[in-house]
């Protein structure tokens, strides 16, 4: 629990922290799309670099980005597996039964590792340098234009920064509740996986509690702020567009050109 940095807010002072949040979540599903584009060693190097200048630039520490891959390695080593024994294709390595190692599934395994690495860096990037009240304005403002065909567009993102809020809000209670079930002689490493699934359950009545307490008490301030549905919003900061916002729209549309001229 200790790793799981997803929807946790590092207050430093970058150029990306001070970046419009609209522009920032705009251009993290840009590069995240833009990934997927790339299919050759050239391509994902130069997508690695720019990721490495962004983390580099954001001043953020680089363990916080393991940080934010070590939750979801198990994931990423079983896929990379499936793709590496299960492939067609290419040059046959080895082969027994319905297992067949390929030149060509091992370069797919090595690209789709890279993939992940860069998908989970971008998020980590956007997440720990936008405040989630910024990540709530932010996408108000790119969702404005569906306002005109009624959709909830404040509503929407307002649910969506509270769920990013409460995410390590959740985590850390899960991670006290675990440190005192252990305290209580509760172990969650041993024994088969059954015997591990069910040492969990302890967890889930005190977990939802303590959810419902924290959603209760966010309702009650909410009302007592004035908070109404579908009221127009008023907004504590306004978020200008800045020229290192422009200058990062053509950067993103240059790193796209790279990307269209390496592809093989």
């Amino acid at each position: 629990m200790d790793n799981f940095i997803f929807g946790r807010y590092l207050p430093m002072d970058s150029i990306i922290h001070k970046m419009n949040p609209a522009a920032k979540i705009f251009l993290c599903f840009y590069f995240v799309i833009l990934v997927f584009f790339a299919n050759g060693l050239l391509s994902y190097s130069a997508m690695s670099l720019f990721v490495i200048a962004l983390i580099f630039l954001s001043k953020s520490p680089i363990k916080m980005f393991f940080k934010g891959i070590m939750p979801l390695i198990w994931i990423i080593l079983f896929t990379i597996a499936i793709q590496i024994l299960f492939s067609s294709g290419g040059e046959t390595i080895y082969k027994i039964g319905i297992i067949n190692i390929t030149t060509f599934g091992i370069k797919n395994a090595i690209f789709l590792f890279m993939r992940f690495i860069l998908i989970i860096s971008l998020s980590t990037i956007l997440t720990i340098t936008t405040d989630p009240l910024e990540i709530s304005s932010g996408i108000s403002i790119l969702l404005r234009p569906l306002k005109k065909l009624k959709f909830p567009v404040e509503t929407f993102s307002l649910m969506i920064s509270i769920a990013l809020r409460f995410v390590p809000t959740l985590t850390d209670e899960t991670k006290t509740i675990m440190d005192a079930q252990r305290s209580r002689g509760v172990d969650f490493g041993s024994g088969g996986l059954v015997k591990r699934v069910k040492s969990f359950i302890p967890l889930l009545i005190p977990l939802f509690v303590s959810a419902f307490k924290h959603a209760d008490n966010l309702s009650i301030a909410m009302e007592s702020r004035g908070y109404r549905i579908n009221n127009r919003r008023t907004h504590y900061n306004n978020y200008n567009w800045s020229n290192f916002d422009t200058l990062s729209i053509f950067v993103a549309i240059l790193i796209s050109m790279i990307i269209f001229i390496l592809r093989k």
